[in-house]
């Protein structure tokens, strides 16, 4: 990681350039670093902020999609924050969600990208084979259309991470959260605009979910990046910025 992580009052964050805020949330095993390019992309003209939510520190009768929300509302109060632009992939996308929900008095626009909330096909219930280098390296792969993106850095940090027994029983236990909150029937509710970029070739979260979110979310527009899979920002890095800036642009001309 090239950009800075700050510390303070048990919140662990990144935060880069000025304007406009873009809260970026991470998903069940992913990392600030995900991110990276994003940043590039928006701390010119926005002020990119990324907190490391805490799923592996979690009491384990509390890990739920329900208590990261909380933490999220903890840390924007932290930080004053307002008139926020929040954005989520997977796990952090329903994390979004049920935030917005909750306080939509501070979101501006929500985008989401390979979200949960509604279905995905996860790992299911355990990880049979963790201790096995080539079924590690195999499940990374199938979060990408291109396998190459599952680089040996990531393939490794994902292996070591599911290895440890306290995280692998905490990620297992938010996985389990996340399928059963299904966030169909509170979707209506969000009124705000709501972005939704997502991989045509998502094979966890596959395209008929976003076509899904699109028809419950009101205020909702849909864009399809080709030959992704279920982290576009990571794979298709440019083609994700592109329409993010897009959908940005869309928000302030209907305001």
């Amino acid at each position: 990681m090239k950009f800075v992580l700050k510390e303070e009052k048990g919140f662990i964050y990144i935060d880069e350039g000025q304007g406009e805020v873009l809260l970026l949330l991470h998903g069940l095993m992913g990392a600030l670093s995900n991110w990276e390019e994003v940043i590039d992309g928006f701390k010119d003209n926005y002020r990119v902020i990324i907190p490391i939510l805490p799923i592996y520190d979690l009491p384990i009768l509390t890990t739920g999609v329900k208590t990261l929300s909380k933490h999220v509302h903890r840390f924007i109060k932290h930080k004053d924050l307002h008139n926020i632009t929040l954005i989520g992939n997977s796990l952090g996308g329903h994390v979004g969600l049920i935030y917005t929900l909750a306080h939509p008095e501070r979101i501006k626009t929500l985008v989401l990208t390979g979200s949960s909330g509604l279905y995905e096909n996860a790992f299911g219930g355990s990880f049979p084979k963790r201790e096995n280098y080539e079924f590690v390296k195999e499940k990374v792969e199938y979060t990408f259309y291109d396998p190459a993106t599952a680089t040996k850095d990531l393939v490794d940090e994902v292996f070591i991470m599911i290895n440890d027994r306290s995280k692998v029983i905490r990620i297992l236990a938010m996985a389990k959260s996340a399928i059963r909150h299904n966030m169909a029937k509170d979707l209506h509710k969000i009124r705000i605009p709501v972005g939704l970029i997502w991989g045509k070739n998502d094979k966890i979260t596959p395209p008929e979910v976003a076509v899904e979110f699109n028809q419950l979310l009101p205020d909702s527009k849909l864009y399809w990046i080709d030959e992704c899979g279920h982290a576009p920002m990571m794979e298709q890095p440019k083609a994700f910025n592109k329409l993010l800036n897009e959908f940005l642009d869309h928000v302030k001309l209907k305001v």
